[in-house]
């Protein structure tokens, strides 16, 4: 995969992202360390998904010394860490690579900065909203939900695979919704409270 070629940062907004980021990587222990990095590689040699990120491990602990934090929360790679902290264990300079990478996905939420057409935000999405709605997930409406978002067109191609499922029945057509379902809103409430802060 061609590696991202990066526009120069937003100036209005760079202070405030680094600002937010210093005070996440505070809640990370041992965040400090992240001005130590040699940029070596290693965790990108050892990153499992790295071959479809379009900024590596290495390259985003780089761009965040440079300040350039909107360009990491504009690319998919801190969406698409894998979390086998196989970066954080194989690190010579001890840093939390996987806390980072969870720093900066907790600041994109906090900033609403995603990149285009983001399909893992469109499914986490979705999978909360039918969670919420009904205490569980609804499988049609999800595939449903997150088909119209990210690809249209792939609606059409994919319903012989739903009928063939609801065939057999794999699928359900209706949403069921648990009984205690005022329960559950009540947790995904609270925890959007805690998220706040």
């Amino acid at each position: 995969m061609a590696e991202k070629t990066f526009t120069e940062p937003a100036v209005k907004t760079e202070a405030e992202l680094r600002a937010s980021f210093w005070q996440q990587v505070k809640s990370i222990p041992h965040g400090e360390k992240l001005k130590e990095c040699i940029q070596c590689g290693t965790c990108t040699g050892s990153c499992p998904v790295s071959y479809i990120m379009d900024t590596t491990p290495r390259q985003n602990v780089a761009l965040l010394r440079a300040g350039r934090i909107e360009d990491i929360l504009q690319s998919r790679s801190i969406w698409l860490c894998a979390s086998c902290y196989s970066c954080t264990v194989r690190c010579p300079a001890e840093i939390k690579i996987t806390d980072m990478m969870y720093a900066l996905k907790r600041l994109a939420m906090e900033k609403k900065i995603y990149p285009e057409k983001f399909p893992v935000y469109a499914l986490s999405k979705a999978f909360i909203d039918n969670v919420y709605k009904y205490g569980r997930n609804y499988e049609m409406g999800l595939g449903i939900r997150y088909l119209l978002k990210v690809s249209p067109l792939k609606l059409a191609g994919s319903a012989g695979f739903g009928i063939a499922m609801m065939s057999r029945g794999r699928l359900g057509v209706l949403p069921k919704t648990i009984k205690k379902v005022d329960e559950v809103r009540a947790i995904i409430d609270r925890a959007k409270q805690l998220g706040e802060h």
